[in-house]
């Protein structure tokens, strides 16, 4: 496996690989930890012409590009693969309203224009190409309960608002259970979509601290890019996931999975 930005996600599941017996080759931006330069196109080529899986992690830059694709699109679209992936955002699906969404719903009217423009590319990239639609992801070192302790959650209230989540160990499950799986798009969150003031009063319950006060967002004080997560509501399906992958959340709701951490 090949798996361009060892972040958060990436790196859970390239312990997990390397675990089960893969040889698993990073990018980062600079080579340490054992990981490649991404702008070492050398090393890069070369592990690419070499692996049997790839997958991308990376974000579009700030200015709208796509770098792995800018950079690298030609070598891993004509190297000769068993499988490709791309972790994708359910921001693509912008504002439904409450409503749920599934893998038809259409994308690029929300504010994650760059990452729709991403998704559609990485698409149409490879035959045998996996776009994996993630919401929040939490998990261990990186959850409401780390925020609510660290007393940097703020507990924002909107009527009628929504949220979906993910475990960060259930997309690892996913993107494994792909391997045998037939390529397309899938919609990786638990079965639970909650509002964020209800998830963080549960994290705080759990940990036996007073839950942070329930404020409005207008009191929230938030900067521009924070306050317009809140302009989207949405519920994400995962119904095509569990049907084709043959998986479900070992989480599939935020108190099952919040539990879980703060047992360890």
């Amino acid at each position: 496996m090949l798996i361009f930005g060892l972040g958060y996600t990436a790196t859970r599941l390239a312990d997990r690989l390397r675990s089960d017996g893969w040889q698993v080759t990073g990018t980062r931006r600079e080579a340490i930890d054992g990981a490649v330069a991404f702008d070492d196109s050398e090393a890069v080529c070369k592990a690419i012409a070499e692996t049997t899986h790839v997958i991308s992690s990376v974000p579009p830059a700030r200015d709208g590009t796509e770098p792995v694709l800018a950079k690298y699109g030609d070598a891993i679209g004509q190297a000769t693969l068993q499988w490709s992936g791309y972790l994708s955002s359910t921001g693509v699906y912008g504002d439904a309203q409450g409503a749920w969404v599934d893998e038809t719903a259409p994308i690029g009217n929300g504010r994650r224009k760059a990452r729709s423009e991403a998704d559609l590319q990485w698409q149409s990239l490879r035959q045998d190409m996996r776009i994996f639609r993630l919401p929040g992801i939490y998990g261990p070192r990186r959850s409401p309960i780390d925020r609510v302790r660290k007393g940097t959650a703020k507990r924002i209230y909107v009527p009628g608002q929504v949220f979906s989540r993910i475990h960060v160990d259930d997309i690892v499950e996913a993107v494994m259970a792909s391997f045998t799986a037939p390529s397309g798009v899938y919609n990786i969150a638990d079965d639970l979509p909650a509002p964020q003031s209800d998830v963080l009063a549960h994290a705080a319950r759990l940990i036996a601290v007073e839950p942070p006060p329930l404020m409005s967002l207008d009191d929230a004080g938030l900067s521009a890019a924070a306050r317009s997560f809140y302009d989207e509501n949405r519920r994400v399906a995962n119904g095509k996931a569990k049907r084709e992958l043959n998986w479900k959340p070992r989480y599939p709701d935020y108190q099952s999975g919040l539990a879980s951490l703060a047992d360890a």
